[in-house]
């Protein structure tokens, strides 16, 4: 092939991979924004996600039918462990962010091991919902891909609508600029940030299933995509929905392409490079708002 079918096929792989990662880390951008702290167990509802989309669609023989199933249940099951992690230990420690980064990372671990000890230390496949390939003049391409590209662009533009359009979105805005005035003002602050954390557990759940059809699913599997959220939203912005989705792009995309004409290495000590370089010149990321 010629250069422009290279570039083609590394844009639309850099594509899915921000597509998913967009997700993933508007989920944690949406638990800081509102609730100034951070999930450090983050991953570890991605890989709850995937792992409950495996157990579904093993459980359905129709791969269409299983895969539809674990896109419903795994991130409601994901959000409502989230909502009582939230109700019994984060609302006990008072949203101290020291004591919430503690207590994220040993139920990330509680997490880890339940995965292992019930599901098993193998990676397992999810079968897509759907075969369909797209011919291009060059290559063809997984018609599944692409609309994983579209429904992330579907749940994205969902959220943005919640955040902008609905009574719950104002009254996270409200929460987000002033916690005190907010409970003068009778909103229930506590009602809010478990809706939040429920929220961001369910978004990072929703970002596995459509991954696992490609890659497998693993009880480790949390990692990486921790990893690279910390990344986007540093990048964006921390509670910056539009620089999350930005930088996701921007990280993906060159993933994408340095991957394919050069090497996977690069494109991760690039994503680092760019990061230390916003902490350097522009510590509240390219969208993120200054401190007062």
């Amino acid at each position: 092939m010629d250069f422009a079918p290279f570039l083609l096929l590394a844009t639309l792989e850099g594509l899915v991979m921000a597509a998913v990662l967009a997700l993933t880390a508007v989920g944690l951008s949406l638990v800081f924004g509102v609730m100034r702290v951070v999930n450090v167990a983050h991953g570890e509802f991605f890989m709850l996600g995937a792992v409950l989309a495996w157990t579904v669609a093993h459980t359905l023989a129709n791969p269409t039918l299983g895969f539809l199933a674990a896109l419903l249940v795994a991130p409601l099951v994901a959000a409502l462990i989230a909502v009582a992690l939230d109700r019994l230990v984060l609302r006990r420690l008072d949203y101290e962010p020291e004591a919430v980064i503690v207590a994220t990372i040993g139920f990330g671990y509680v997490l880890q091991q339940g995965a292992l000890s019930l599901y098993g230390p193998d990676a397992r496949a999810v079968p897509a919902p759907f075969d369909l390939r797209l011919q291009f003049p060059w290559f063809g391409y997984s018609g599944y891909k692409l609309a994983v590209i579209a429904f992330a662009i579907l749940v994205l533009a969902a959220v943005w609508l919640l955040l902008t359009r609905t009574r719950i979105g104002l009254l996270m805005r409200a929460t987000q600029w002033d916690r005190e005035t907010a409970t003068a003002f009778g909103i229930d602050v506590d009602r809010v940030y478990a809706f939040v954390f429920g929220l961001g557990a369910a978004l990072a759940a929703t970002a596995a299933v459509l991954i696992v059809p490609i890659q497998q699913a693993h009880y480790l599997m949390g990692a990486d995509p921790l990893l690279l959220s910390f990344i986007v939203v540093i990048i964006g912005g921390l509670g910056s929905l539009r620089g999350t989705v930005i930088a996701a792009l921007l990280i993906g995309l060159s993933d994408g392409i340095i991957s394919v004409f050069f090497s996977p290495t690069l494109a991760k000590i690039l994503a680092t490079l760019l990061v230390a370089l916003v902490l350097v010149f522009r510590p509240q990321g390219l969208f993120g708002r200054r401190p007062a």
